[in-house]
């Protein structure tokens, strides 16, 4: 039996976040916390990211705006990389982090800033090499 959500949810993590980074959390991935990585699997991947009531690009942007409100910092350098991939522009994650600024706190954005920046910087570094 296949579970066709979680394959759904792990083929849109992959698109979204990279194959490399998604194999290398699910090979870290112990038998404790593999309930919870198949979970998020299927219902953030699968159900949510895979409705069409907004493409990825928006859900990114708005990934980025949850991510400096809650100081997911971590997580949101994977998701400026994701914001990338799914075509939004270095100008929209700018305008997403300066809304989160007003709404969410100023130093929440700050350090948001730094962490997209250093983000965009790693992924031009990339572009040059290639």
């Amino acid at each position: 039996m296949t579970d066709d959500r979680y394959e759904t949810g792990l083929s849109i993590r992959k698109a979204v976040l990279g194959e490399a980074h998604v194999e290398r959390s699910l090979a870290a991935v112990s038998e404790f916390s593999r309930p919870v990585q198949e979970f998020v699997t299927r219902a953030c991947w699968g159900d949510v990211w895979g409705r069409p009531g907004l493409d990825r690009r928006t859900r990114s942007l708005l990934n980025l705006v949850m991510l400096t409100a809650l100081g997911r910092n971590h997580e949101l350098g994977v998701h400026v990389r994701g914001a990338i991939t799914n075509g939004a522009t270095e100008e929209e994650i700018q305008e997403a982090l300066l809304q989160a600024a007003i709404y969410c706190g100023v130093p929440a954005a700050l350090e948001s800033f730094r962490v997209a920046e250093k983000v965009l910087g790693e992924l031009a570094a990339v572009d040059g090499d290639g």
